[in-house]
């Protein structure tokens, strides 16, 4: 090992220099940490033979998490680590590695869009109660079947997102006529103005005041509530119904907030998608290509 000896004025300069260098680089007050970019880690679903779940991770690949059930109605966990399903008798369950658990009972069943969907922190799951009306009562649990409780009654009870604060849910009605976010903490549930018709929620902002979801044209057919490969997105403002501008060039099939307030944007490729972040300014901070099997696939969650 090579060790060079300072003189005594190289010393004394170096100890001045480190004893100013704190003030200098001192962060500003109130000032965070830059987010951590995105690595590519996220969850697919495959409409290929089986519906396979998959987590995929750079460098490793697609892991198989499970299956779609014959029922439509599933979600994948923010850490892309579990699942959650409605059984055709109504039974939510929960699927951690070989570990499966049965949540609760008398979830509505039969209907691909009443999909269950996990909290943020991956510890609880939210579902619709059974019912013969077009409101449902939403219900939470934890993933051990433990801490049930109502979080309210809403139309808005297909493909249910979670804000990332835990305080909303939205979903869009059956019927495809809006889209309506439920207060867990009140209970009351509002619909988001300036969104006639929609057949897909993907997310809401983390503080739940904004909504991704695909709108429908007027004669556009609703379909049949299952989770899409792919679709134009609209950000939507709950309260003034305005749509936010999405500076993302292409053919956009997809959007997603996490929890930081970032949006990731969906952009199909001929050969792979592509990933484009944006932060809460709308400008571009990072890209990412998905892995070429995934670009006919359904992107349930992006781990970030």
């Amino acid at each position: 090992m090579n060790t060079r000896l300072l003189s005594a004025a190289a010393l004394s300069a170096v100890l001045t220099a480190a004893l100013a260098a704190p003030a200098a680089a001192a962060a500003p007050a109130g000032a965070s940490a830059a987010p951590k970019p995105l690595t590519g880690v996220a969850v697919y679903l495959s409409y290929g033979k089986g519906y396979p779940v998959s987590r995929y991770e750079p460098g490793k690949g697609f892991t198989k998490l499970g299956a779609m059930p014959m029922t439509g109605q599933f979600s994948a966990s923010p850490d892309g680590r579990k699942l959650a399903w409605i059984t055709g008798k109504g039974y939510v369950q929960v699927g951690d590695g070989r570990t499966v658990t049965t949540a609760a009972k008398g979830a509505g069943a039969g209907a691909p869009c009443l999909t269950p969907v996990w909290s943020p922190d991956s510890r609880q799951v939210a579902y619709v109660v059974r019912a013969d009306s077009d409101a449902g009562s939403v219900t939470v649990v934890g993933a051990d079947g433990k801490g049930r409780k109502k979080a309210g009654t809403t139309l808005g009870v297909c493909h249910l997102a979670w804000s990332a604060d835990g305080r909303y849910l939205a979903g869009y009605a059956g019927t495809t006529e809006g889209v309506y976010r439920l207060d867990v903490r009140t209970g009351k549930t509002v619909k988001v103005k300036g969104v006639g018709l929609a057949n897909h929620v993907q997310s809401l902002s983390p503080d739940g005041s904004k909504v991704v979801v695909a709108p429908l044209s007027r004669n556009a057919p609703g379909g049949d509530g299952s989770w899409p490969g792919g679709f134009r997105p609209a950000v939507v403002d709950v309260a003034t119904g305005k749509k936010a501008a999405i500076p993302v060039k292409g053919s956009l099939v997809g959007a997603f907030y996490l929890r930081d307030g970032r949006l990731v944007v969906r952009v199909a490729g001929r050969t792979a998608n592509t990933l484009v972040v944006l932060d809460k300014n709308g400008r571009q901070v990072q890209r990412l290509t998905e892995p070429a099997a995934a670009r006919r696939q359904a992107l349930l969650q992006i781990v970030g």
